[in-house]
Parts: C-alpha cells; sequence; structure tokens
C-alpha cells in the first residue's frame, strides 16, 4: 500500500509540474537572452529570416512580457540573413547586444551593437569574428581580474566538424577582438553528439559556469539539451559535470536549451527555450524560466520551480484596423522582401515590387487558430490571407475582383488549390484560414463578415513547412506584377 501511495504522489507530481510549467513569450522566440536594467527586465530572441531583426520585450516579473519594438529596425548593412542569437547585457550604464548574422557574400559571424537604453535606437558596430565555417552564439564575459572577454562557438557541425567553443578578449569599447584566442572545451561526449553551443557563463562561489546546450536543436527530431561546465580560472581548465546534462525534456516540453541566466527577488533562474510537445516546429522554440540552485558540492541543479503565467486560458482575439501612422509591433516580413506598403484612412495598401509573393505576417502561439482578412479587391492583383513557413513555402487564399484562389508554394513550385467565382467588385471580401490541430487547414470567404462560406479545395499536406529553425507564421499578402498594389481594411488573429 505504501509503494503505491508514493508511486501515486510521483505520478500526481510530473502531473502538476507538466501542467504549471508554462511559456512565458508564446509562439516563435529561440535562444531568449535576458538582463535587467533599474526594475525592469528586458529580452531578445532569434528573428532568424523574419525582419525587423530581434524583438525586445519588456517586463516587471520577467513573466508578463511586453514588445517595445526591435533591436534592428532596418537589418544591417554587413549582413542579409540568419539573424540569430542575440546576447544582451549592460556594462557601465551602457547596452550591449552581440548577435550572429549572415555576413554578405560570407558565412556567419559574431557581431555586436550597442545602445543608451534597452528599448534603443542601437549602434551596429559591425562583425568581431568571422571563421571560415562560421562564427555563432557570441557571449560577452569578464575574466577573475576582471578583463572583458568574448566567448563563441565555431560553427563546425555545419561542415561535419566539431564545434570548439572559444575566448579572446575584447577591448572596451567592443569594437575589436584582441590578443590570441583559446579553446575553452568542445563537444566530446556522447549526449553532446555532433555539437556545443549556446554559452552562458556566470560566477559563484570561486568558479565560473558555462551553462551550454548540445545535440540538436530543431525540429520535430530534436535531441537537444543543457550541460554545464565549471573553472575556477575563465581560461580554465574546464571540467564538464559527470552528470550532463542538467536539463532535458520534461513534461510538455522537449529539447530544452540556449538561456540566459538571471537572477529574480535573490533566486538564480534559466531563460530558455523548448518545445512544445503538442504543436512542436508549429509554433516554435517557445520561451520558459525555470529556477536553479548551487549544490554543496559546488555543481548546478535545477528545481522544480517555474516562473508561469497563472492564467491557463490561452485563447485571445487581436484586431488591426490600420488606423495608426505605423505599422503595428505583431507584424515581420521576410529579410528577402521588406514589403513597400502605405497606412492611410485606416486602410494599408501593399505594393508589387515584383511577381513574388509579398506579405507581413505574425507569430502563432498554438495548435488551433484563425486569421481573417478584409480587402477591398482589385481587377489584377490578389489579396487575402496566409500561413508561411518562409518565401518558398507558405498557402494562401487571396483574391481579385471576381475570384478567390487558394494555392500552395512548396519549394518555390505553386500549385492551384482551387479557383472560386466570387463577385466582389466594389464590395468589402472577408478572406478566413483556421487550422485546427497544427495542420488541419481550411478556407472562408463572406461578403458581409459574419456569414462565411468554405472554399472546397483539394486537400493541402503543409506538413512540411516551416524550415528547420523557424516557425509557422499568419498573416497579410499580396500577389501580382510590379506596379499592381492592394488594399487591406482589417486583419483579425484568434487563438483558440
Amino acid at each position: 500500500m505504501r509503494k503505491l501511495s508514493i508511486s501515486l504522489l510521483l505520478l500526481l507530481t510530473f502531473v502538476q509540474l507538466s501542467i504549471a510549467q508554462r511559456a512565458v513569450v508564446r509562439g516563435d522566440f529561440a535562444d531568449p537572452s535576458v538582463i535587467k536594467v533599474g526594475d525592469t527586465y528586458y529580452t531578445t530572441a532569434t528573428s532568424s529570416n523574419w525582419a525587423p531583426a530581434f524583438p525586445i520585450m519588456k517586463s516587471k516579473d520577467l513573466i508578463n512580457w511586453e514588445q517595445t519594438g526591435s533591436i534592428f529596425p532596418d537589418l544591417t548593412a554587413w549582413a542579409d540573413f540568419y539573424y540569430w542569437a542575440p546576447e544582451l547585457t549592460y556594462d557601465n550604464g551602457k547596452v550591449y547586444v552581440y548577435y550572429t548574422a549572415h555576413k554578405k557574400g560570407g558565412n556567419l559571424c559574431v557581431g555586436v551593437a550597442s545602445a543608451d537604453s534597452p528599448e534603443g535606437p542601437f549602434r551596429d558596430h559591425g562583425p568581431l569574428v568571422c571563421q571560415e565555417v562560421g562564427s555563432i552564439d557570441g557571449f560577452p564575459v569578464r575574466d577573475e581580474n576582471n578583463k572583458l572577454h568574448l566567448i563563441w562557438k565555431e560553427d563546425g557541425n555545419s561542415v561535419g566538424k566539431p564545434t570548439p567553443i572559444w575566448i579572446q578578449p575584447i577591448n572596451e569599447e567592443r569594437t575589436a577582438l584582441t590578443g590570441e584566442k583559446r579553446e575553452l572545451f568542445r563537444n566530446d561526449t556522447p549526449w553532446e553528439a555532433n555539437l556545443v553551443e549556446g554559452v552562458s557563463v556566470i560566477k559563484n562561489n570561486g568558479y565560473f559556469y558555462a551553462i551550454y546546450a548540445a545535440a540538436g536543436c530543431c525540429g520535430p527530431g530534436c535531441t537537444y539539451a543543457t550541460g554545464v561546465a565549471r573553472a575556477k580560472k575563465l581560461m580554465g581548465p574546464w571540467e564538464k559535470f559527470s552528470g550532463n546534462p542538467i536539463l532535458s525534456g520534461q513534461g510538455d516540453w522537449m529539447c530544452p536549451g540556449h538561456g540566459t541566466a538571471v537572477v529574480h527577488q535573490g533566486k538564480n533562474y534559466l531563460m530558455y527555450h523548448a518545445y512544445d510537445r503538442a504543436s512542436n516546429k508549429y509554433t516554435g522554440r517557445q520561451a520558459l524560466i525555470r529556477r536553479f540552485e548551487f549544490t554543496a558540492d559546488n555543481w548546478i541543479r535545477f528545481t522544480d520551480d517555474y516562473l508561469s503565467p497563472a492564467d491557463k486560458n490561452t485563447a485571445y482575439k487581436v484586431t488591426d484596423d490600420f488606423d495608426k501612422n505605423n505599422l503595428g509591433l505583431q507584424w515581420s516580413w521576410s529579410v528577402f522582401n521588406k514589403p513597400a506598403l502605405e497606412l492611410k484612412n485606416g486602410r494599408m495598401g501593399l505594393q508589387m515590387k515584383d511577381d513574388r509573393e509579398v506579405f507581413v505576417a505574425r507569430r502563432i502561439d498554438s495548435q488551433n487558430y484563425e486569421a481573417t482578412v478584409e480587402t477591398i479587391p482589385v481587377k489584377d492583383a490578389l489579396a487575402g490571407v496566409a500561413l508561411i513557413g518562409d518565401d518558398k513555402n507558405l498557402i494562401y487564399a487571396a483574391a481579385k475582383q471576381d475570384s478567390i484562389h487558394v494555392t500552395l508554394v512548396k519549394d518555390g513550385a505553386r500549385s492551384s488549390l482551387g479557383a472560386f467565382p466570387v463577385a466582389a467588385g466594389g464590395k468589402h471580401l472577408f478572406i478566413k484560414l483556421t487550422v485546427k490541430n497544427n495542420t488541419d487547414i481550411r478556407f472562408h470567404y463572406s461578403l458581409n463578415g459574419s456569414d462565411f462560406t468554405r472554399l472546397e479545395t483539394l486537400s493541402a499536406d503543409i506538413t512540411y513547412m516551416p524550415p528547420w529553425d523557424r516557425a509557422l507564421r499568419v498573416g497579410i499578402l499580396g500577389k501580382g506584377v510590379q506596379g499592381d498594389a492592394v488594399v487591406v481594411e482589417k486583419f483579425v488573429f484568434e487563438s483558440k
């Protein structure tokens, strides 16, 4: 009887932990970094091939976050895509962000920018290190003599090689590395598999601790987990914990890693990303916060204490009437195709620069949701609603004055799922996309905004979306040729 009671207690505890741990930033928010300035916390995360680059959010309690802008409203002059792993720091009254991006004509580099406030504006100082196979995941740290260094990963896994974690001094202006680089450690134990990355260094009781991620980061087959190494001096020697990984999948969440340590109310926490098991790649890597403590033998142990929103109800509705002078912060676009748009008289106009689909989109954060676009169809160009993996992988329903077209784009190749005659010239047309269980997608239309008719399309398999390191987004799409323009009156998103 006692054994049964203990087993039942353990089961109930596991279920309780599974329920209690909820994302503090829902939807695609990978590689989060967090700092505290005054009484306010600030966080940013990977934006990959979405712009503006690196959203900035703020919070008083690490649980409730509000977006204030982005680090790079316009992309940097030296980089073109893969805006990854921004690392915020606050030092001597200034804010710095060390970030990864793909150099034009080159490979991945670690760059740096600075600002007087975490909300910007940020001034970019360009790349600091660009190794042949790529350099990513920059993290600044001062050694035992207060000398500033930069830690980063050499992206050897991209070419089937090991992934050294390097360190090198950096000047106080953060404009150049100095001296010689030195390797701290690399992936050399079985659980780390093909890589180690995402190092966050903290100090306690005479030790430097490197909290780091290892193995496969992304997608439904991910194997990501978190380990720790320690050293008495920053340059080493470094010792990895024999009990690694110290953080792995649990309950509703899988593949946790690449985070930043932060102190809140005298306790130590790690803000990191993980996949929700149910929505996985479709909602992407979401931000979680879990407490850790230092053990008596000077290692790190994660507890079962989380910072989580109290409200279990994740349903909400957001409407954009385009009645502001600037596009709202929920919107982003492809780094490869910035939209030409105009906000005027409560409408958004999208102009075509070529025959590519152009879109603005927002994150999704659940398995079930719907989005509705209200447009006034024009004669030649298409306007409507889209579910987007990236520029070459999307599905959409879009209308002209006389018809609605549902199109699937896979690896850049378009295929029609149906064309439907609708007399919408001079009228308001509502086109709705609904998704259930991540991949069950359907389209509807209405001429009054309340009575919707389903578009009976060919079946659509969208499991190929999104790309391996990103999540799906939903938004507004235009399609035509150079010089065409479309008009959108309203966008409504509802998470179920």
